[in-house]
This record gives C-alpha cells, sequence and structure tokens, in this order.
C-alpha cells in the first residue's frame, strides 16, 4: 500500500511542476516533462537554427570512344577526333582507359562551337 501513495505522491509532485513550469523550458528541462507539443514546437526552432546545406550535384562522367559518341551523337571517327581536339581538356586517359568528365565536355565543345 505505502508503494502506491509513494506513486502517487511522486505523480501529484510532478504534475504541480509541469503546470508550475510549463512556460519555463530550460536546458534542464526532463523530455518526459515536456508535452508533445513543446517538444514539436523545439524541435521545429532548431531546425529553422540549421543552415540548409546547398546539395552538390555528383559529377557525370561517360567512358570510352563509345561515351563520347553517344554523348555528342556522332560517328566513331568524329568522337574521335573530338578527343584529340575539342574536348581534349576534359578527357583522362590511362592506357586503353577513357574517362570523359561530362559537363567540361560539353563547355568546351560549346565555347569551340561559339568561335
Amino acid at each position: 500500500m505505502s508503494l502506491i501513495l509513494c506513486y502517487i505522491y511522486q505523480i501529484n509532485n510532478t504534475k504541480k511542476w509541469i503546470e508550475m513550469n510549463a512556460n519555463q523550458i530550460t536546458n534542464e528541462t526532463p523530455i518526459a516533462f515536456l508535452t508533445v507539443g513543446q517538444l514539436l514546437e523545439l524541435l521545429d526552432m532548431e531546425r529553422k537554427k540549421q543552415p540548409i546545406a546547398e546539395t552538390k550535384e555528383a559529377k557525370q562522367f561517360v567512358y570510352g570512344l563509345r561515351g563520347i559518341r553517344s554523348l555528342f551523337c556522332v560517328s566513331h571517327a568524329t568522337a574521335q577526333r573530338y578527343k584529340d581536339t575539342i574536348i581534349k581538356e576534359a578527357v583522362s586517359q590511362q592506357g586503353r582507359k577513357i574517362v570523359v568528365d561530362v559537363d567540361k565536355a560539353l563547355e568546351l565543345f560549346k565555347n569551340r562551337i561559339d568561335c
């Protein structure tokens, strides 16, 4: 019986503490003493404080002469010529492996056409 009375006493004290401090939420306020609305309000305030990180787009690459052909819709011979001349700065080649940075290649091609 004394356990039940002790528990009821703790609940009553907690209710009084919540009623007294409902508008005084501090860093020491236990989460268990917050209402759902107060918790959501606090979370929303913290979310608004954090700066929105800009998403950086991942670089796109095409591989080999086939990638250059499909990127520019040209023949094999024209893709070879583009690789060696117009988009040379966007091409990285190690042995037989060819990797082309799409954004840089399109920019170089655009600048070459405008001249």
